[in-house]
């Protein structure tokens, strides 16, 4: 088999596992969207290859923290690993959640390598309408 040879390949990739790799005590960052819809506020992270037992959800008053771990894919004793390039190891992201938000509710979901949170808008963050109470409590000065 024939193969171009790079010198500076086998240091990239070195050097991308020094740093790109995250620890439980120095996790990488994680990929995420998040928008409001409706009376939800929805946070998705990408975590492609990670399963649904490797992943950590908690929320500790108003932060939340979401860390998974990608863990290398088990291989034959034989086999012989040509290239890796996908990153292994922890991920993690903190966010600080608004007192308008309802930490109590929150749900989460996982399909394709996506995870899904859905936070409710708190009922006391909602608009609603004050009545206006209207006495007719006049006064007339006479004089």
């Amino acid at each position: 088999m024939l193969m171009r040879t790079d010198p500076f390949r086998e240091l990239d990739r070195l050097a991308q596992q020094l740093t790109g790799t995250g620890t439980w005590t120095r996790p990488s960052v994680m990929a995420m969207d998040a928008y409001r819809a409706g009376d939800e506020y929805i946070v998705a992270f990408d975590l492609p290859g990670v399963s649904a037992d490797a992943i950590d959800i908690d929320v500790e008053r108003n932060m939340l923290t979401v860390k998974a771990e990608r863990r290398p894919v088990t291989k034959a004793d034989d086999a012989q690993i040509e290239l890796t390039e996908r990153p292994l190891g922890v991920f993690s992201r903190q966010l600080v959640l608004a007192d308008t938000l309802d930490t109590e509710r929150i749900k989460a979901d996982y399909d394709a390598g996506v995870l899904t949170l859905r936070i409710p808008i708190a009922e006391r963050a909602k608009p609603r309408k004050i009545s206006i109470d209207a006495r007719s409590a006049r006064k007339e000065i006479s004089g």
